[in-house]
């Protein structure tokens, strides 16, 4: 029993797992984490299992409790890593047609102020995409 009165089940596990058999060095490990820390992981837990499991006259009651404390715990699951991804692709189509108009026109205002947008990786909402369009076919349609 432990100080608050309860029964410690892995800890008789464990005792039991020994008692069977005193070599095996990954209980032994595991006793005295137990007995450093207070407790043992759910990886360890679930190892513990495996070795109480193949103990003959282990008691089914105490390999259930110890199913169930594993159960309780929490998974911890990792995300798999990820590629990083520009959160925006330039648009290289928009930039060609602000540089020759501004080849051409090099005061236009607003198309100044949407290129020094555009050199600052800044997104152009779709308006001013749509007004750098409409300059490109006003201002650079041929003439004849």
């Amino acid at each position: 029993m432990d100080a608050k009165g309860k029964l410690d089940i892995i800890d008789k596990i464990l005792e039991a797992c020994y008692q069977h058999n005193p070599d095996a060095l990954f209980v032994m490990s595991l006793m005295h984490q137990y007995e450093d820390r207070g407790s043992l992981s759910k990886k360890q837990l679930e190892g513990l299992y495996l070795k109480a499991a193949l103990v003959p006259d282990m008691p089914p009651n105490w390999l259930a409790t110890l199913q169930a404390t594993i159960n309780k715990m929490h998974t911890r699951e990792k995300t798999p890593a990820t590629i990083n991804t520009p959160l925006f692709e330039k648009d290289e189509a928009i930039g060609q047609k602000m540089e020759s108009i501004l080849q051409k026109y090099p005061q236009h205002k607003r198309l100044v102020f949407l290129y020094a947008k555009y050199a600052k990786n800044e997104l152009l909402s779709p308006v001013e995409k749509s007004e750098v369009e409409k300059f490109y076919k006003i201002l650079m349609k041929p003439i004849g």
